[in-house]
């Protein structure tokens, strides 16, 4: 009894400690299934694809297949389209995955020839990655981004691989201009790309990187016409709201009279003029609380919304013209809607 409950604790650790070093087998889920006959409907379609070379659709069809099912055929053929797409980069780092992953030497045949595939076309590949080198002259530390994608400090003054092509490349940093560089990439080749940032006044430096090419915001004095239209706006409004209320107010007397005289909702030639006046009496009303909302939101406008100008952050003189984009508004005021427009 003490040697079986010994064996069973001892399983029991060897079993944890095989979870602690081997994490993808104690929680990896294999897939299901459905899973695998998905993945193969998937990998079908981006076979039919490579070998058409529409390499868009073979991507997303293989990315998606092992995503359900990892597999080295399934990896191989998705470098295959990275490469027919020019993603240099990603492939490369695809089939090097697969040579790091590995199998084991009784894994099925497809999956042995896909590593050697792998292995080949790797070589292949590897003489074809463009490098380039950035240094950045003046601030400590600057940001660099590739195509708007930012790169590690790190990566500065090093070869870091980038895909055959053309690239934008920005180096910005607090209290200096922000430099641009474009460069068309051949494969297989190095290119050295220098930034020597200048110092730019502190109001016109960019303090951060968000602020690095935005729009700033200034308030501009106000129009002549604006203070007498913001009170006539007002005016009319309140002027409308009285002229509602007081003939609303007479248009109710009116009701209540007909109310009284008129049986079942029919009234005599007596009482026509009285169902005419009360009629006219509710329209003016409605006009009247209309006019006057109407006139009080656009004057609400007028006082709470300031006219603003939107002037783009410029580069130096000597590589951009200051420029700016520049934003104007109205107000409008029509039959049942008011508010503001703007054109740019």
């Amino acid at each position: 009894m003490g040697q079986a409950t010994l064996l069973l604790k001892s399983t029991v650790a060897i079993c944890a400690l095989a979870s602690c070093f081997v994490p993808g087998l104690a929680l990896a889920q294999a897939p299901s299934s459905a899973d695998r006959a998905t993945a193969r409907t998937l990998a079908q379609e981006g076979y039919e694809a490579l070998r058409d070379h529409d390499y868009a659709k073979a991507l997303d069809r293989f990315t998606r297949a092992n995503q359900l099912v990892r597999a080295p055929t399934l990896q191989r053929d998705l470098a295959r389209a990275q490469v027919g797409l020019g993603h240099l980069v990603d492939a490369h780092e695809t089939y090097s995955a697969i040579l790091r992953e590995g199998v084991s030497d009784e894994a099925p045949p497809p999956w042995l020839k896909a590593v050697e595939d792998a292995k080949t076309e790797l070589a292949a590949l590897s003489p074809r990655l463009p490098w380039i080198v950035i240094t950045v002259a003046g601030p400590a530390h600057p940001r660099v981004t590739i195509d708007g994608a930012p790169i590690p400090e790190s990566s500065l003054g090093v070869k870091r691989p980038a895909d055959p092509g053309r690239h934008e490349l920005r180096a910005l940093a607090a209290g200096y201009y922000t430099a641009k560089k474009t460069i068309e990439l051949q494969e297989g080749e190095t290119v050295n790309i220098a930034f020597d940032l200048e110092d730019a006044p502190p109001d016109a430096a960019p303090k951060s990187e968000e602020e690095a090419g935005t729009v700033s915001v200034a308030t501009v004095k106000d129009p002549a016409w604006r203070r007498p239209v913001t009170i006539g706006a007002f005016a009319l409004g309140g002027a409308g709201i009285v002229v509602g209320s007081v003939t609303g107010i007479l248009a109710m007397t009116k009701h209540d009279k007909l109310a009284k005289t008129c049986l079942e909702r029919t009234c005599g030639p007596r009482e026509e003029g009285t169902l005419t006046n009360y009629r006219r009496l509710g329209m003016v009303s409605t006009i009247g609380f209309v006019t006057g909302g109407v006139a009080t939101a656009a004057g609400v406008v007028l006082l709470l919304v300031k006219p603003q100008i939107l002037v783009e952050q410029s580069s130096p003189p000597k590589d951009r013209a200051a420029r700016g984009n520049f934003f104007t508004w109205s107000p409008f005021v029509g039959v049942g809607s008011a508010g503001v427009e703007g054109t740019f």
